[in-house]
């Protein structure tokens, strides 16, 4: 099974103590379902369950390929590029995190 090759580019390794929501949901006052973080910048989108899908929006237009969910107790990540899932040891923390306004 081939893995991720895009592990140079997380930067991200420690996660922040809170986040407010979705970055972009939260300037056009959309709600979404899960949250994710880029490893990349830092930048916090919607999940593809989300009716705007930011996080992978984000990933597509800046060529950031990894993601990690911020969800409470989860800590996979996600390369949209190689199309695989991991767990990235060295990125850590879990963010305290508003509940999602569609109830997901």
């Amino acid at each position: 099974m081939a893995g991720c090759t895009h592990l140079d580019q997380v930067e991200i390794t420690e996660l922040p103590e809170s986040v407010p929501g979705c970055e972009d949901c939260l300037r056009t006052g959309d709600g979404w379902v899960h949250l994710r973080i880029c490893l990349s910048c830092g930048h916090v989108g919607c999940c593809d369950s989300s009716p705007n899908r930011h996080a992978s929006a984000h990933a597509a237009a800046s060529g950031h390929a990894l993601i990690r969910s911020i969800q409470p107790g989860e800590d996979w990540s996600w390369c949209y590029v190689d199309e695989v899932a991991m767990e990235i040891p060295e990125v850590t923390g879990e963010p305290r995190i508003p509940p999602s306004p569609l109830g997901g």
